[in-house]
C-alpha cells in the first residue's frame, strides 16, 4: 500500500511539474529567443548612442530630446498599421517578421550614415518603425498563445528572456569597441550581423496562429472603436499619461553620468544594472500581477521609477544611490512592460488584439517622445536636478490619480 501510494504521488507530482512547464507554450518561448537575440542587437546600438551623440557628435541636451523622441515616437505612427494588417491578413508572424528585418536592415544604415546627425535621424526613425511594426503582432501572439489566467507568467518569460539579450547586449557592444579601438561602425554592423541571425530564429521556430475571421469586423474603425469600452478606454487613457510623465531610458543613463562622471569607457554597462534587476524580477512580478491584481502591480512598477529619480537627483549623492537607481529601474520595467499588455490583451476581441494592443502602444510611444522632447528642453532651460525632480513630481502625480482610477481590476 504504501509503495502504490508513494508511486501515485510521485506520478502527480511529476504530472503537475509538467503540467507548470505547459503553462508557457512553445511559441512563447520561440518568441522569447527570437527577442533575446534582437534585444542583444538592439541594446548594443542603445548603450553606445547616447555617448556617441552627446560626446563624439556634441549634441545639447535639447538636441538630444528631439532625436530621442523621434527614436521614440517614431513607432507611434505605425503601431496601428501594423497591428492591423496583422489581424486582416491573419499574419501575425509575416508582419512581426517584416519589422524584425527592416530593424536589422537599419543597423546597416548606422554605418552609411557615418557622423551626420539628419541621416542618423532617418535611420533612427526607420528602426523603430520596424520596432512599431512587429511589437503589437508578437505581443498578440503571445496572448493568443497563453491561457487567460497566466496571461501575466506567459509575458513575464518573454520579457525574461529578451532581458537576457538587453544584458549581454551592452558586453557585447564594449567588447567589440575594446576589439576595434573604439570604432563605432564596427558595433553597429556587429549588430546587423546578430539581428539578422534574429530572424532567421522567427522564421524556423515561430508558428502562427492562422484562424477564421471576418475581415470586414477586423478594420481600423474597429479597433479604434474599442476606446467606446469603458474599460479599455480607460487602460489607454492612464498607459498614455503615464508615458507622458515617465523618463525615458537614454536620460536615466546620461543622468547618472553626468552626476557621477562615469568614464566613457564604462558607460555601455550602465544599462546592466536595469536588465540584471528586470531579468531577475519579470517571472515573478508576472505571476505576482496574475494573483493580486495587474493594475497594482503596474502601479508599484512606477512608483519605483519615481523612487529611482529621486535617488538619481535628490540631496545626497554616493555610488550606493546610484545603484540603487539602477536597481529601481529595473523594477519599474519588470512591473510595467509585459504587465500592461497582460491586463490590455483580455479587454479586445481575439480578432482585434493585435490591433488593440497596438492602440495602448500608440498612445504610450506618442506621450513618451512628447516626454523626451519636453524633459530636453526643460534640463536646456533649468538644468539637471530641477529638471529631474520636476519629472519625478509629475509622474507620482499622475500614479496616485491612475491608483484612485483603477481601470483594470483583478
Amino acid at each position: 500500500m504504501y509503495i502504490a501510494t508513494s508511486r501515485s504521488s510521485d506520478v502527480a507530482a511529476g504530472t503537475e511539474r509538467k503540467a507548470g512547464l505547459r503553462r508557457v507554450s512553445a511559441n512563447v518561448v520561440a518568441l522569447g529567443a527570437v527577442s533575446l537575440v534582437t534585444d542583444i542587437s538592439s541594446e548594443m546600438v542603445t548603450a553606445v548612442l547616447p555617448l556617441y551623440l552627446v560626446l563624439g557628435l556634441g549634441l545639447n541636451p535639447l538636441q538630444f530630446g528631439l532625436l530621442d523622441g523621434l527614436y521614440a515616437g517614431a513607432t507611434a505612427v505605425v503601431r496601428v498599421l501594423g497591428g492591423h494588417l496583422a489581424d486582416r491578413w491573419r499574419r501575425l508572424k509575416a508582419v512581426a517578421g517584416f519589422g524584425y528585418g527592416l530593424s536589422a536592415v537599419c543597423k546597416l544604415g548606422l554605418v552609411a550614415a557615418g557622423s551626420s546627425v539628419a541621416a542618423i535621424g532617418v535611420v533612427l526613425a526607420a528602426d523603430r518603425t520596424g520596432k512599431g511594426l512587429r511589437t503589437a503582432p508578437r505581443d498578440a501572439l503571445i496572448s493568443l498563445s497563453s491561457e487567460p489566467d497566466t496571461l501575466g507568467r506567459s509575458f513575464g518569460v518573454h520579457r525574461a528572456m529578451d532581458t537576457v539579450g538587453a544584458f549581454l547586449g551592452p558586453l557585447v557592444a564594449m567588447a567589440v569597441l575594446a576589439l576595434s579601438l573604439g570604432s563605432y561602425t564596427s558595433v553597429f554592423f556587429t549588430s546587423f550581423c546578430i539581428a539578422a541571425i534574429a530572424v532567421m530564429l522567427l522564421v524556423l521556430f515561430v508558428r502562427d496562429r492562422p484562424a477564421a475571421v471576418d475581415r470586414a469586423a477586423v478594420s481600423v474603425r474597429a479597433a479604434f472603436g474599442l476606446l467606446r469600452e469603458r474599460g479599455f478606454r480607460r487602460v489607454a487613457v492612464w498607459a498614455a499619461l503615464l508615458g507622458f510623465v515617465t523618463l525615458g531610458d537614454s536620460f536615466v543613463y546620461l543622468v547618472l553620468q553626468r552626476r557621477w562622471d562615469v568614464a566613457a569607457t564604462f558607460f555601455p554597462l550602465l544599462p546592466l544594472g536595469t536588465a540584471g534587476v528586470y531579468l531577475v524580477l519579470a517571472v515573478p512580478l508576472g505571476k505576482l500581477a496574475d494573483k493580486i491584481g495587474r493594475w497594482p502591480v503596474f502601479l508599484g512598477g512606477h512608483v519605483a521609477l519615481v523612487a529611482a529619480l529621486i535617488a538619481l537627483c535628490g540631496p545626497v549623492s554616493g555610488f550606493w544611490l546610484a545603484a540603487l537607481a539602477l536597481g529601481l529601474h529595473g523594477v519599474f520595467y519588470a512591473a510595467t512592460d509585459g504587465v500592461l499588455m497582460a491586463a490590455a490583451g483580455p479587454l479586445v476581441p481575439a480578432d482585434l488584439r493585435a490591433t488593440g494592443l497596438a492602440v495602448v502602444q500608440t498612445g504610450q510611444a506618442a506621450a513618451r517622445m512628447l516626454s523626451s522632447v519636453l524633459f530636453g528642453l526643460a534640463w536646456t532651460l533649468w538644468d539637471l536636478q530641477p529638471a529631474v525632480l520636476v519629472a519625478a513630481g509629475a509622474l507620482a502625480v499622475v500614479a496616485l490619480g491612475a491608483a484612485f482610477a483603477r481601470p483594470v481590476r483583478k
